[in-house]
């Protein structure tokens, strides 16, 4: 206890970030709660000495993400980096992500059909079909699985590959690239050989649809039509976008479904309720997005002027983190923020991030979650943890938190 009272009261120059967490592994560092009290704008120190700020409350939060005050492009001075491998990952990307408007602009238009609701509707039946399939897999295994390994590693990796028009078959290998470039902890070297190796594949996979684009029925193809093949972007730059996009629509959707199983497993009360009452289901899925808000370093900015935000002046080129996290457990937006309730409204978090660098994936997310846990328990009523939750383990070191293993019987 002491020791972690005198964590919290060091000054600027000994705070180090990015913090640990300490405890309940489902809640974040004790250091948010402390800060958005007493200095919800506060300077840290990252790893290569250099300092930056983090916000720590909602208002300010929504405030930094929605300003035209901050870029989000890494070649800019002073945008912060949690590790040296975060460094290479956000330069070696070069995507859209990575850019401000209006080059972000025009890619994320180009992009946009594939995310709306229309788009999500037909792919509505496929999801369904794979859910029903992974949970045939876990039967026919029989108990005790690994939930993650079975059923929230593989559906959505499932579905983007079909979404982008990727070989399912191909999905072990990118995974594991994917997983490597968002490791934190990995040397820079190691990154960025997992990201030379995937853009080559999917340039080889790209190259294959310039030759033969058949009718333009998934993502890639549909852009090699109407992008590449007109001269209005590079394979290049399509290639970029399809790495992007897979890692980011199967590790982090993979991680809510696991954790939001969990925390239901945890709450047989809400788990039953929502069992009976399937008009909490929207809730109940928004809940799991604040309550886990797994993607947590993907949000910083540097200043490209002086502005205020909460009342602190943040100088042109200071690097900021707008702390989505911490936001989504402010007790000034969300009461007894720490608690997992379904009941809750929590239509205001931050999840998916905020403003023009919103998630572009989160219609395909909502998709996924709300077919998962529409289906799951009515497929496997009895369904439990196989081991005491003290028992389970968290990656922490990749940029999306996630369970390593989640070992259920039924």
């Amino acid at each position: 206890m002491q020791k972690d009272l005198d964590v919290l009261v060091q000054d600027d120059t000994e705070r180090e970030f990015p913090f640990q967490r300490r405890g309940n592994p489902l809640n974040p560092p004790l250091e948010y709660a402390h800060l958005r009290a007493e200095q919800p704008l506060a300077k840290v120190t990252l790893w290569d000495g250099s300092t930056a700020w983090i916000a720590t409350r909602w208002d300010d939060v929504r405030a930094i993400l929605g300003s035209p005050h901050f870029s989000v492009d890494p070649f800019r001075p002073g945008y912060p980096s949690i590790s040296p491998a975060r460094a290479v990952q956000a330069r070696s990307r070069q995507a859209f992500i990575n850019m401000d408007d209006p080059d972000h602009a025009r890619f994320r238009r180009m992009l946009t059909k594939d995310f709306m609701q229309k788009r999500m509707s037909d792919l509505r039946p496929m999801v369904r079909k794979l859910v029903d399939e992974l949970i045939d897999g876990m039967v026919e295994h029989g108990p005790p699985v690994d939930f993650v390994k079975h059923f929230s590693q593989p559906l959505p990796s499932m579905v983007i590959s079909a979404l982008l028009g990727v070989p399912y078959e191909d999905h072990a290998t990118l995974g594991t690239w994917s997983n490597t470039r968002n490791d934190h902890t990995a040397s820079p070297e190691v990154v960025q050989q997992a990201v030379r190796r995937m853009e080559a594949h999917l340039g080889q996979i790209i190259a294959q649809k310039e030759a033969d684009p058949g009718d333009g029925s998934d993502m890639l193809s549909r852009l090699v039509i109407e992008q590449i093949l007109p001269g209005n972007v590079t394979r290049e730059e399509v290639v970029r976008i399809a790495s992007l996009l897979y890692s980011a629509g199967h590790g982090t959707t993979s991680s809510q479904i696991g954790l939001g199983t969990l925390s239901l497993l945890m709450n047989p009360d809400q788990r039953a309720e929502l069992e009976a009452d399937p008009s909490l289901l929207s809730s109940a899925v928004e809940e799991m997005l604040r309550f886990h808000t797994i993607a947590h370093f993907n949000s910083a900015r540097v200043a490209t002027g002086n502005v205020m935000i909460g009342g602190q002046q943040i100088l042109a080129g200071e690097g900021v983190y707008p702390l989505i996290f911490a936001a989504n457990r402010d007790p000034a937006v969300f009461p007894n923020p720490d608690s997992f309730d379904i009941h809750r409204n929590p239509q205001e978090h931050v999840a998916f991030a905020y403003g023009i660098h919103q998630c572009l994936g989160q219609p395909l997310a909502r998709l996924e979650l709300h077919t998962v846990f529409g289906m799951l328990f009515k497929r496997l009523p009895e369904l439990k943890l196989a081991v005491p939750v003290e028992a389970l383990t968290f990656n922490s070191t990749s940029q999306v938190y996630r369970l390593e293993t989640l070992p259920v019987t039924w």
